[in-house]
């Protein structure tokens, strides 16, 4: 009896396989015939190559591709050309939409230019948040109405209505403020360009204006959802998008007060205060947050003395810090402000930082004097730096020298006394660095880096839907000012135009056809950060819900490119150069677990007008041959419409999203109307659809193949399931010789497959693993999932088709079977029921003897995008790692002492979806605290792959284990990727050699490494335009006491809670 389990690990994937049927001696003697386990390596081989050939028809479709040899054309791809080509219909796609920005800054600006604020103002409007809602009476409530909403598929099926936009007031703002009315009154001007910008550019998604007074206006309008407490928290005014376009980049310095005197709310309200000024920067600034009170104290000792990037990572770090602060000593103002012009002056004179605004943010309740020699020193008469004052707490008796602080440096005063003024508080400094740009009308155009937008209602759906990479987005947004003379000097920002840009989109102009099986396109900012890339990661799962990571959005082209350890490409992109560089790689396939090792050729260029460089990756060889074959449409349209045949509905083989007639037509349904005539005005891509006809033709013959075997009289061997086959075009056909109800792969390519489809992010991964594995020779892997039982697990053996023309060969396809482990067990042995282990895992000495003799060698690979858990207790040990493919394990009975069978896939294997499970201690910062429950935190973690040598056949050697000796013989299985290996299992060597784990373990940065890291600054691109002064800047207006609106609603609440307290 054979016995077969099944274990993945990273390296080696085993079949394990236990003799009862072969008698062999167990003494301490005992020999294993390195020529019997050739021979049942062989014998293996042959059954297993026999019954793949057969049913997959590979054999066949091999020598229909040989039969055009002659017919077709052979070409090499020209990257730089195709890089070029890429890039210019990105700028052209990426341009009309900043046109698009620009009807709306006008159409705003006309509008305000001809308003005349009115106090009483009474208008009705349409609040995103009321529409279609009845009071008890049944008729519509205020600021409601009945409002149109179509499901529309270019929306993500959204309910929308393109007729008309929405207005989304934010729970803490008066829906009725007279700023509010005035200024959505005037913005309904905006409706009709908006509609007009939808019809001029169909792939036009959301139009908005931000208003600097709170408002928000949307289109298409929808039914806004508040979040699950009732409230809307959304505030556009605090997106990327408003505060890029609003200012130039800055040098902030925060210095807090943290004396005896800032204890209790006072400290709360400035700790709050410094977390909303660093949620108002982007990675274009530069920041560093010092405390002060007998003596300044960085907050993070590491930064002393210079200015960091306000990226994500940096402001949430400095968001933990602050939380530590305590209050003690008497505040001695003099010292934070002379520090902080020190830092500036030398970033200023050494070249660092945005090198454009600059300015200090005191934050204090008192100063007992206005420190004018500090500023003489310093800062005057130029007054390159601004100084901001915020004023805590309710006392005014300094308030004087404060406001005189700000009013003598260009700042701006305010008085906070509650944590509901600071949001509005903070925004004012927003609009005083603003002044020179709007006096100057200069309508810089910005675009953000990638986010993601989870405000809309189905967020969470295309999160478990759509590839990770593409689920993000960008935004261009331009600054609309008043024109009007009369306040022209005082620079009045209106608010914000903008539009959103979804990547995936963007990345549709690069054709995955067009780049090949293992080639794809990136884009990164002029920061070197990831604007989109196949290898980006910026979910994790938390229970079972998927969320973006804390750090999603500046994760950085090194961290993803790490092979580049000279970030030769990094630097060139960021510099927006045009190029090419040859890197050797360790690419990874199904998600991790395979490791493949390419020459790939980089191309890249800038996007002109956006801060924004294009690269693509060429494989090395038959990546970057592809052939012309040509058929006539009758004929490539019969074999096409074949009732097996599948395209890649992700792909754009006819661009359905330009007349909105056509959007619920599949791509496949758009392609067969194209050709036949019904459809003639359908944009096709006419190089693709020549490509697919031709292989529809040349695959034609499988289906009346596969056919053939399902009728045959004899019938089909129980187990296999469905033959398949995939092309460079994204055709796919597939039989299915099980039914439903008989298959064990019931989710093997259907729709929700993603892993073994064809997709906007990845060719299959069939058809990945068989391209770099010999053509004609099959290779065979159990498939990541979920199952761990023995009867629910299936095997799949998939081999690669090429062609040949011109001396040059091209991969033209993959074929290959999907069988049951049953049906092999009941072929060939039988199947282990229990869960198995990685060999390493279950014999250490075997497997370091393998490494030792150099049939397997480890080498290192890193994640820097992962998360790692951290418990209560520091020093809990990790558990095992919980990866997904260790459910696909089978573990051995060792109830047999004869002999023990390993037949391993000597492909390379990896760790990577290891986010969800490692249980190793964060490193992020030295003073985060322990969280309760495992939070998880960004970390580095490096893992290992064991690479199989093929020049060594087979092999043999005998292990000494103190008193025992355990031998092995271990021989390559033929024409598959396959090993047998057959131990001695009477000898326990675990004391002499220890497991080999495949845990990835989290890099340890000491503290110098740590604080080099975070200091450090790579290369960046500043962006062209800087506005920091302007000589009309009307200065005097530098704010006052706070001024707070009369909310209806929380003036009643207000009266309610104390009428109830005086009872």
């Amino acid at each position: 009896m054979w016995l077969v389990g099944r274990m993945r690990s990273v390296g080696v994937t085993l079949l394990w396989v236990l003799f009862s049927s072969w008698t062999i001696q167990t003494h301490a003697q005992m020999r294993i015939s390195p020529e019997i386990v050739q021979q049942w390596a062989n014998a293996f081989g042959k059954q297993l190559s026999a019954l793949s050939n057969r049913y997959s028809g590979a054999q066949l479709l091999q020598k229909k591709y040989k039969d055009v040899e002659s017919i077709v054309k052979m070409e090499e791809v020209d990257g730089f050309k195709m890089v070029k080509e890429f890039a210019e219909e990105m700028e052209n796609m990426l341009g009309r939409k900043m046109k698009s920005v620009k009807r709306m800054a006008e159409t705003a600006e006309d509008a305000d230019l001809y308003h005349e604020f009115n106090e009483t103002l009474q208008f009705d409007y349409y609040n995103s948040m009321l529409i279609n809602t009845l009071d008890e009476e049944g008729n519509y409530v205020s600021l409601g109405g009945e409002f149109a909403l179509e499901e529309n598929e270019h929306f993500n099926k959204l309910p929308v209505n393109t007729q008309q936009s929405v207005i989304q007031v934010p729970t803490n703002v008066y829906n009725k403020d007279p700023d509010i009315l005035n200024g959505v009154f005037m913005s309904e001007a905006l409706n009709e360009v908006f509609v007009s910008n939808f019809e001029k550019d169909p792939t036009l998604t959301w139009q908005y204006f931000g208003s600097s007074t709170g408002f928000f206006r949307l289109y298409p309008g929808i039914q806004w959802t508040p979040d699950e407490n009732g409230v809307v928290t959304f505030e556009g005014r605090n997106r990327n998008w408003y505060i890029q376009a609003a200012t130039s980049p800055k040098d902030i310095i925060i210095a807090v007060d943290i004396s005896g005197s800032m204890k209790g709310l006072r400290l709360t309200i400035a700790k709050h205060t410094i977390n909303t000024i660093l949620d108002t920067l982007s990675e274009n600034d530069f920041v560093n947050v010092i405390a002060y009170s007998d003596y300044v104290r960085y907050v993070e000792p590491c930064f002393k003395g210079t200015l960091v990037q306000a990226d994500l990572d940096n402001r949430e770090h400095f968001k933990l810090l602050v939380e530590e602060l305590q209050v003690k000593g008497e505040g001695k103002v003099k010292k934070a402000m002379k520090e902080s012009f020190k830092i500036l002056n030398e970033a200023s004179a050494e070249g660092r930082g945005s090198l454009c605004n600059q300015a200090i943010m005191l934050i204090t309740d008192g100063a007992m004097e206005d420190f004018q020699q500090v500023f003489e020193e310093f800062n005057w008469p130029d007054r390159k730096v601004r100084v901001f004052t915020y004023l805590i707490g309710r006392e005014l008796t300094f308030a004087n020298n404060v406001k005189w602080i700000a009013c003598n440096n260009k700042g701006y005063y305010t008085h906070i006394s509650t944590l509901a003024d600071v949001q509005e508080n903070v925004m004012e400094y927003l609009h005083v660095l603003s002044r020179p740009m709007v006096i100057n009308h200069d309508h810089d155009i910005i675009w953000t880096e990638a986010y993601m937008d989870s405000v809309l209602p189905n967020t969470a759906e295309l999160f478990n839907t759509q590839a990770e990479s593409l689920l993000l987005m960008t935004s261009v947004a331009m600054p609309v000012f008043s024109k009007k003379e009369e306040t022209l000097s005082h620079g009045i920002l209106l608010g914000v135009v903008g539009t959103d840009v979804p990547l995936k989109e963007l990345m549709r102009l690069a054709p995955r056809y067009k780049l090949g099986v293992h080639g794809y396109a990136f884009l990164n900012t002029n920061n070197g950060y990831i604007l989109s890339h196949p290898d980006l990661r910026p979910l994790y799962k938390e229970g079972k819900k998927l969320k973006p990571k804390p750090n999603y959005n500046s994760v950085d082209l090194s961290e993803v490119e790490w092979e580049d350890t000279e970030d030769a490409l990094r630097t060139a992109m960021v510099k927006g150069e045009t190029g090419t560089l040859s890197l050797d790689v360790r690419a990874t396939v199904d998600k991790g677990r395979t490791v493949v090792f390419l020459k790939n050729e980089y191309y890249y260029t800038t996007i002109n007008e956006t801060p924004f460089s294009l690269g693509i990756v060429l494989t090395k060889g038959y990546g970057k041959n592809v052939f012309i074959g040509n058929v006539s449409v009758e004929e490539g349209l019969h074999d096409l419409t074949a009732s097996d045949v599948t395209i890649a509905n992700e792909w754009t083989y006819c661009e359905t999203d330009i007349d909105p007639h056509h959007r619920k037509l599949t791509q496949f349904q758009a392609v067969v109307r194209y050709l036949t005539g019904k459809e003639p005005d359908l944009e096709c891509d006419e190089k693709l659809l020549q490509q697919t006809l031709f292989d529809a033709v040349v695959t034609a013959p499988m289906e009346a193949y596969w056919t053939a075997l399902l009728l045959n009289a004899s019938g089909i061997d129980g187990g296999v399931e469905t033959a398949f086959l995939g092309t460079r075009s994204g055709l796919m056909r597939m039989i299915r010789y099980a039914g439903v109800e008989k298959r064990v792969a019931n989710k093997f390519l259907l729709p929700s497959d993603k892993d073994n489809l064809f997709t906007m992010d990845h060719f299959p991964v069939w058809y990945r693993r068989a391209a770099e594995y010999p053509a004609g020779r099959f290779l065979y892997y159990v498939p990541a999932g979920d199952n761990t039982r023995a009867d629910g697990k299936f095997v799949i053996g998939v081999t690669s088709v090429t062609l040949n023309a011109n001396k040059k060969t091209a991969v033209a396809g993959a074929i290959g079977v999907q069988m049951s482990l049953e049906m092999l067990s009941k072929r060939f042995w039988s199947i282990a029921t229990q869960v198995g282990r990685f060999l390493g895992e279950v014999d250490g000495s075997v497997m370091s003897q393998l490494l030792r003799m150099g049939m397997f060698k480890r080498v290192s690979l890193y994640d820097y995008q992962a998360m790692c858990k951290v418990h209560s207790h520091s020093a809990s040990s990790a558990r095992p790692l919980l990866s997904p493919f260790y459910n696909l394990l089978a573990t051995l009975r060792w109830f047999l002492s004869n002999g023990l069978l390993f037949l391993l896939d000597f492909n390379i294997y990896s760790l990577w979806e290891s986010d969800r499970f490692v249980e190793a201690k964060s490193s992020f910062h030295a003073s985060s605290k322990k969280s309760k429950g495992g939070l998880l935190q960004p970390c580095d973690t490096e893992y290992p792959s064991f690479i199989y040598e093929p020049s060594i056949k087979e092999t043999n050697s005998i292990i000494k284990c103190g008193r025992c000796q355990k031998m092995f013989v271990i021989h390559q299985v033929p024409d598959s990727n396959l090993l047998l290996l057959v131990i001695q299992a009477d000898c326990d060597c675990s004391r002499q050699y220890l497991p080999l784990t495949l845990e990835p373990k989290e890099v340890k940065y000491n503290a110098s490494v740590k604080c080099d890291r975070m200091r450090s600054l790579k290369i960046r691109r500043r962006p062209e335009s800087c506005h920091a002064y302007h000589p009309h800047e009307n200065a005097k207006d530098c704010g006052g006491a706070v001024s707070i609106r009369l909310s209806i609603i929380l003036f009643l609440a207000c009266l309610l809670i104390s009428e109830l307290i005086r009872r």
